[in-house]
């Protein structure tokens, strides 16, 4: 019987015992989040992310064909000027009441370069999209996050990344970019051209000018197993670094107050295409919030419940190429933090981390999410020069998380953590110059191609010092 199987029945039994007074306060815990009126009072629409976290009513929003629109449209537009991507940030890099910008427009394939495996790229493009558009010419990208919905502009912008020992961030298979700023002029950058702006605005947030195209290298198209076992959370704990160093990809999630985690691991195998079957995570989340609505208040009971119902689940397997198993479905929407923690830190961060959910936060039954990434050298990169163990905690969008401010950040920070440039933290100037060793030299280069601070929104604003 499968994961979700397991977990819906059994939750499917204990909600029958559950007591009318539960079922009431869950029902009014689970409603849905008031929600920002549609218009503002001079009548301009509504934008949020796909969170719910941030909104706000820009003034003007554009959409343009094609690079030269881009660059006739920055110099005249009402500052601050955002590009806005999916929405998949849970931070206010976004909102803006001056002018929204949207590359969906600037999308697709310009050339693709069979015999290196390179390929460029309009920065509007979706990780989505890209996908089999590359595999169209043969190749795939190195890697990717769990989530494809996000443009290649915003992905490389907040430094989203995937999982495995040898495999950078999505940034650090960028050979060359050209970057419209904000007076209009158009600036191609690369290693050896306009090499510091290269550096600087890989990871940029957005503030540096509004990228337009990207040249990346990418691989041969591959085929992978995707493997899929629960196992005892402190097993996992224990054999961590050696499944690491094992596997292609490798990453986890801790199922909290279950006593097991899911392990991923993907490897290169010539074993013939078994596709993965129909999405289940959803599910099974949603089973596991059912356990927590009857036990949030006994958590000795959830554990031992959850560690029944999870016994015995078989492996689940697919075998495809690459970017078809890398990322995954998530409909169900969330909130998130991440911290990027030196690699020799993140076993000992993690069991913290656990500990204090299951002691001090028991409504929380979203996973806690550990991967790994290579280090590169990109100054605002936060995987810049050292290999990186991530940690992220989410709560549904529909719960309060103010616990990963309270609980989780300082175990976080302690660790020498960096946080995720699109998800939730805390973090302010003072603190981010003490953990980035280029950082002033990647202001200086943000200064000296927006010196009017056009692209800075007020987030922006507090979190660059500018």
């Amino acid at each position: 019987m499968s994961t979700r199987r397991k977990v819906m029945l059994g939750g499917a039994g204990l909600l029958a015992l559950g007591g009318a007074g539960l079922a009431g306060r869950r029902a009014w815990l689970d409603r849905e989040p008031d929600l920002p009126a549609a218009t503002d009072a001079r009548g301009r629409l509504l934008w949020s992310n796909w969170a719910g976290t941030e909104s706000a009513y820009p003034a003007a929003r554009a959409a343009p064909a094609d690079e030269a629109e881009l660059a006739a449209l920055l110099p005249r537009a009402a500052a601050p000027i955002r590009p806005v991507g999916a929405g998949h940030s849970f931070t206010a890099l976004v909102p803006t009441d001056g002018t929204m910008l949207a590359l969906d427009r600037m999308s697709g394939l310009v050339s693709a370069d069979r015999a290196n495996a390179t390929a460029t790229v309009r920065a509007g493009t979706r990780l989505s999209a890209l996908g089999p558009a590359l595999a169209a010419v043969g190749q795939e990208m190195p890697n990717l996050p769990d989530i494809n919905k996000q443009t290649l502009a915003g992905a490389l912008a907040t430094g989203t990344h995937g999982t495995g020992k040898d495999y950078t961030a999505l940034h650090g298979a960028v050979t060359a970019m050209r970057l419209v700023a904000p007076d209009g002029g158009v600036r191609e950058c690369s290693r050896d051209a306009d090499a510091e702006l290269f550096h600087a605005a890989r990871v940029g947030l957005g503030a540096f000018g509004v990228l337009s195209q990207v040249t990346l290298q990418n691989q041969p198209l591959t085929r992978v197993r995707k493997v899929v076992r629960l196992i005892d959370t402190e097993e996992l704990l224990a054999s961590w670094p050696a499944l690491a160093a094992n596997h292609r990809n490798a990453e986890f999630l801790v199922l909290p107050f279950t006593g097991k985690s899911a392990l991923i691991t993907h490897d290169v195998t010539f074993d013939p295409v078994s596709p993965r079957g129909p999405d289940q995570d959803a599910d099974t989340l949603m089973s596991l919030k059912r356990l927590r609505d009857l036990f949030e208040f006994t958590p000795g009971l959830r554990k031992s419940l959850a560690s029944r119902l999870l016994a015995d689940v078989p492996p689940e397997i697919a075998i495809d190429e690459g970017w078809k198993l890398l990322s995954n479905e998530r409909p169900v929407r969330f909130k998130e933090m991440e911290y990027h923690l030196p690699i020799e830190r993140q076993v000992e961060a993690l069991r913290e981390v656990i500990r204090r959910i299951e002691s001090r936060a028991t409504d929380v039954f979203f996973p806690i999410e550990a991967r790994i990434i290579a280090p590169d050298d990109a100054w605002l990169s936060p995987f810049y020069q050292r290999a990186s163990g991530s940690i992220a905690v989410h709560a549904w969008y529909k719960d309060e998380h103010d616990w990963m401010f309270r609980l989780i950040e300082p175990v976080l920070r302690e660790a020498g953590g960096r946080p995720h440039w699109g998800k939730l933290h805390s973090l302010g100037v003072a603190d981010l110059a003490a953990l980035y060793p280029m950082w002033r030299e990647a202001q200086a280069v943000r200064r000296s191609v927006d010196p009017q601070g056009r692209m800075l929104n007020p987030y922006l604003q507090r979190l660059l010092g500018a």
